[in-house]
């Protein structure tokens, strides 16, 4: 928190009540600061050096894909209801912030393989495969797998709830459709989609901002995609080619997600110009 009263003309007695000031609100308590730095709890016994990093990194992950959820969520809505300029800032922000997470991939790949062994075990059978708030990210985007509640059973209720209702909410390229419609192109077949995407990238001057709303769709799906290209460097680093401590193929399971699009009209249309 960077709020300074100092200098600000209040007097001690009239003035706003904030911090040291009145004692009714501090930055650990702000923020919850014990309530999080307790959380951060190894399982190896005695405790392996580099299970706190791996603790960590994989906790701002989530604390990330919460924030991107808001982000995402709040563009969507107001691409129902026919925006494109908030929509395209929410996705600036995410872009961001995606940009992070595989930035975020150097700090774990200071760990070595040996390192990574000597806790390694404790994990199973969990698994960033087991992550729902990463999977609600792509439902929402639009990759929606309707498969994977079947497919894990180690989600909670809760989780199970929230992927469900992503699965039959309207994604992110639901509202961008919205958008179009509004902009009065119909979208109801493959080639009026293009038709409108075309008349779209060649008249920018009249069609910007749906333009820029694509284009930041597109940033989103591409940032995703590297991300998942980091992660199975990242995997294969750590563990080669054994399995994943969930069950699944480990970096053999992962390349087959790269090659993967949330939008995939929006990248054939490069083919189509």
């Amino acid at each position: 928190m960077t709020d300074d009263l100092a200098g600000n003309g209040a007097s001690p007695a009239t003035g706003p009540r904030f911090g040291e000031q009145g004692g009714l609100l501090t930055y650990g308590t702000y923020l919850r600061i014990p309530e999080l730095l307790d959380q951060q709890r190894t399982e190896s016994d005695p405790p392996a050096h580099d299970e706190l990093l791996f603790i960590t990194i994989h906790q701002v992950y989530e604390l990330w894909f919460k924030l991107l959820l808001a982000e995402l969520t709040d563009a969507r809505d107001r691409m129902l209801a026919g925006e494109s300029y908030l929509p395209r800032v929410r996705l600036e922000r995410c872009l961001s912030v995606e940009r992070l997470l595989v930035a975020q991939v150097d700090v774990i790949d200071t760990m070595t393989p040996q390192d990574f062994l000597a806790f390694r075990s404790k994990l199973a059978p969990a698994s960033g495969f087991q992550s729902s708030q990463f999977r609600e990210i792509e439902f929402l985007s639009g990759l929606k797998d309707p498969g994977y509640l079947a497919r894990f059973r180690g989600l909670t209720e809760v989780e199970r709830a929230r992927l469900q209702h992503r699965l039959d909410e309207p994604s992110l390229w639901d509202g961008y459709l919205a958008v179009l419609t509004k902009a009065g192109f119909p979208v109801d077949t493959t080639e009026d989609r293009f038709a409108a995407y075309k008349r779209i990238a060649h008249d920018r001057e009249r069609y910007g901002a749906l333009w820029d709303l694509a284009e930041a769709l597109v940033d989103h799906d591409q940032a995703w995609s590297l991300w998942r290209a980091r992660h199975v460097l990242m995997a294969e680093r750590q563990i080669g080619t054994k399995a994943g401590t969930g069950g699944s193929a480990g970096g053999g399971y992962l390349r087959t997600r790269i090659e993967l699009r949330f939008y995939p009209e929006l990248w054939e249309l490069r083919s189509r110009l």
